[in-house]
């Protein structure tokens, strides 16, 4: 965000589009960390086109192969289509499309009950300097999924190009990268030294257990029960990484008492100057090392690892 708040909104470069005038960041302040983002976001939202209606679970993000109005109406034919049968998950099962497919074909598998309507990247996002994917909850605005799973591309190369460019180039930069391997490396260490002839590798295993404000309360399982979840797949007194929310250790005792707990607060050498909003992205890289691991059904944290 520094970055592009130095190269486009300090030259100049965005405009307020009620007035049209060139707008700068709030105190033309470039860097926000461990500051209240609000105003920030508000002016974001004056200077940058904001799609409202592109939510997971009510609409499916559709690129057409190419710029021009027919090319748009052959997304809505192919949509049209594909409603006229609406196509059943059970279908897919252990039959995937081929990637290389014809479009409708990978349409159906893509929305395959979920949803019957398509959110068209049109002519105004393609000639907008800059698309804003706003978190707003007053207006029920949330940006929330996995991006492969809320995209479909009508050409089946740039599907595989953009995937796969995601794929190699998007990750979380060095800083977080480094915080996470050294917790891994002491995880790892701790493991190797409980059980140096067993365990000489140090694995560990991992949970993802929220507790906090999450909207499925159905997942909320107590400790007790996440224990008998998965018994069958850990090894007794084996080192385990839990990325969780909850602040009270005491929850965690039916846990506790069969396997060696550790969680990102007991690392706090490793994480000495860490900037404290990249912690749940530390957490995330951490409990993906695990041998196995186990997460928090519906949530997106859970599914990126």
């Amino acid at each position: 965000m520094e970055e592009f708040l130095k190269t486009e909104a300090m030259t100049g470069n965005l405009f307020n589009k009620t007035t049209g005038d060139a707008a700068f960041p709030p105190n033309n302040r470039t860097n926000w960390d461990g500051i209240d983002p609000k105003p920030l976001k508000e002016y974001l939202r004056d200077v940058t086109l904001t799609p409202l209606n592109w939510t997971p679970g009510s609409c499916l993000v559709a690129f057409p192969s190419d710029d021009g109005p027919e090319h748009f109406a052959e997304l809505d034919e192919m949509m049209k289509e594909v409603n006229a049968n609406f196509p059943r998950v059970q279908e897919f099962i252990n039959k995937p499309v081929p990637v290389n497919a014809p479009a409708t074909e990978r349409l159906r598998e893509a929305v395959a009950g979920q949803v019957k309507q398509l959110c068209v990247y049109d002519e105004k996002m393609q000639d907008a300097p800059v698309v804003h994917f706003m978190c707003y909850h007053k207006m029920r605005v949330r940006f929330l999924t996995h991006f492969y799973a809320f995209l479909f591309f009508e050409s089946w190369e740039q599907d595989l190009f953009n995937k796969r460019f995601v794929r190699d180039h998007l990750r979380y930069a060095d800083e977080i990268q480094c915080a996470a391997a050294r917790v891994v490396a002491a995880i790892r260490d701790r493991a190797r030294r409980r059980d140096p002839t067993g365990n000489p590798n140090g694995d560990f295993d991992s949970f993802h257990i929220r507790r906090g404000d999450f909207q499925y309360k159905a997942t909320r399982l107590e400790a007790d029960q996440i224990y008998e979840n998965t018994k069958d797949e850990l090894q007794e007194k084996a080192t385990v990484f839990v990325a969780t929310d909850h602040q009270g250790k005491p929850f965690f005792k039916p846990l506790a008492d069969h396997y060696d707990l550790v969680f990102l607060s007991d690392f706090k050498e490793e994480l000495k100057d860490v900037n404290t909003n990249y912690l749940g992205m530390i957490d995330q890289l951490v409990a993906s090392r695990g041998r196995v691991f186990f997460g928090c059904f519906h949530s997106t944290f859970s599914g990126f690892i």
